[in-house]
Order: structure tokens, then sequence, then C-alpha cells
């Protein structure tokens, strides 16, 4: 009889695996074999567990999202005010754990195969939106609804683009400077918005 937990533990195992042959070998070389190896298994049972490396990858998306999700959520109970909830969910779109090189190429086949997949694209939405509405909801405290939006926006597309470019560079990820880029940004936005509006800083 199997263990209690074996199927879960094995999954877990061939998503970590999934993420290491992507940064390996590129999402479109690699294939179920390969990764199931890597994960000490057979290629039988990774398709008996995902159904195709399509079906693996928005696996392995959802589960680096669920992660991603949990950091922000543990940063935002550590904050109290809404300037330091926005550094929270900046700083938890760099976490150590998902802003490195494996990951990082992970996340670049999840936006490639989000063109074409209508499963990645969905997640790709949900985790696109909670990042603009959380932004926006916390910045509404510093500027009106219309600027909060743009600035949220903005501040998205930034962390978006650190990724990408991140992962278009043969240099080793470097989470602060990255955070730092993001907190700048939106600190120049809010005293810009702030400073053409004539409107008291808020706490």
């Amino acid at each position: 009889m199997p263990k209690i937990g074996m199927e879960a533990e094995r999954r877990r195992t061939l998503i970590e695996a999934t993420v290491d042959a992507i940064h390996e070998t590129g999402f479109c070389d690699v294939t179920i074999a390969q990764i199931a190896r890597r994960a000490g298994v057979s290629g039988g049972l990774a398709h008996h567990y995902f159904g195709s490396k399509d079906q693996l990858l928005a696996a392995t998306m959802r589960h680096l999202l669920h992660e991603l999700g949990q950091g922000i959520r543990a940063r935002l109970a550590a904050a109290s005010t809404p300037r330091e909830r926005i550094s929270a969910i900046i700083a938890g779109n760099f976490d150590p754990e998902q802003f490195r090189e494996a990951v990082i190429a992970a996340w670049l086949s999840f936006y490639a195969q989000a063109q074409t997949a209508e499963s990645n694209q969905r997640l790709l939405r949900i985790y696109a939106a909670r990042l603009t509405s959380n932004l926006t909801f916390n910045l509404k405290a510093f500027l009106s609804a219309r600027d909060a939006a743009e600035v949220a926006e903005g501040t998205a597309s930034m962390i978006d683009g650190v990724w990408i470019r991140q992962a278009l560079s043969r240099k080793s990820p470097d989470r602060e400077t990255a955070i730092r880029m993001v907190e700048d940004y939106v600190e120049a936005q809010i005293r810009m918005r702030k400073s053409g509006a004539g409107n008291e800083v808020q706490p």
C-alpha cells in the first residue's frame, strides 16, 4: 500500500523538477521523461499525475503563485500602515525563494505559454488583477482613486518588467536593487501626484 501523502509528495517533487529542468533545458526542449528522471519517478507516473507537459507547467505555476501569495500575505500581516503594506507587496514579489534563476526561467515560460494556453491565461489574469487591486487599495491612502489605479498599474508593470529583464540577463538576481527600483518609482509617483493635487500626505 502506498504511504499516506505519497502522491502529494511526488507531485511536489515533479513540480520542483520542472522548475529546475526549464532553467537548465528550456521549456520547449524539455520533456516529461526528463522531468520524471530528475524527480526520480517514471515517465508514466508523471503523465498519470499531470497528463501533459502543458498541464504540468500550469500545475507548476499554480504552485509558484500559491507560494508567492503566502509570502505576500505573511508580509502584509506584519505591516501596520498603507505604505508598509505597499512595501510588503513589492518585497513579496521579489521573495528570495521566488526571485532566483530557476524560478525566473519558469515564470518566463509561463508568460510565453499564457499567449496560447487558456488555463495559463486565466492564472496570469488572476495574478495580475490581484496585484493591481492590492496596490490600488493601499495607494488610495495617498492618492485619488484615479491616480492610485494608474500608479498601481505602473508599479505592477515595473515588477513584471524587472522579472522579464532578469530572465534575459546573465547576471545573478539582485533582489535588493529590484526592490529599490520599484520603491523609488512608487515614492516619486506619490510625491509628484500629491504635489500636483496639493493634498496633505496621509500617514
